[in-house]
């Protein structure tokens, strides 16, 4: 063989050996999650009444507490109920500082005031932003007899960004148990 013709082996030799395909890490995919549009049904108590979304469970726990829970989601709303008896500012003290007790965990805690004058019901809803462990809280009243809480939970190890599109669906189902509470 002439000095061509090593040459031209090695070339080829060479650009074999290049030819090898690198390995590329996949990137991270996000989940496409879909929940189906809720469909509403009438939950009752001794003191008040609500709409809650039909693909929950609605548990009375006792005469002042009850749940709505979501299986497919791992996630629960705890709703109690305490009678007004001269300390309507105490309890929502304690409903706001429930909320907020999640702000070191939490990376914001949004709190929206909610008006519903002609049925007589008045809260607050608090949105946590975070990985906290309660992604929502809220609190409604008459202002003289009835005073509701509720919470958010989820049955997993809080990541936010994993629960993300879960917490927003639930967020709405709460502001809907809002609208719709009435007091008997």
């Amino acid at each position: 063989m002439n000095r061509n013709g090593i040459f031209i082996f090695l070339l080829i030799f060479t650009t074999c050996l290049s030819c090898e395909e690198n390995v590329l890490p996949k990137p991270k995919a996000l989940l496409r999650l879909e929940y189906s549009r809720p469909t509403t049904a009438n939950a009752e108590t001794e003191d008040f009444k609500f709409q809650y979304n039909q693909s929950a469970r609605f548990k009375k726990r006792n005469s002042r507490s009850l749940m709505v829970e979501y299986p497919e989601m791992k996630a629960a709303v705890f709703i109690s109920y305490k009678k007004v008896e001269d300390n309507l500012e105490q309890l929502i003290t304690d409903a706001e500082r429930l909320s907020y007790e999640h702000a070191a965990k939490s990376d914001d805690i949004r709190a929206r005031v909610y008006e519903n004058a002609e049925d007589k019901v008045y809260g607050t809803f608090f949105e946590v932003v975070g990985d906290a462990a309660s992604q929502a809280q809220f609190y409604v009243t008459d202002s003289t007899e009835h005073f509701v809480t509720g919470s958010l939970y989820f049955a997993v190890k809080p990541n936010y960004d994993s629960i993300y599109p879960a917490a927003v669906y639930l967020q709405n189902d709460i502001g809907r148990i809002m609208e719709t509470l009435r007091w008997k």
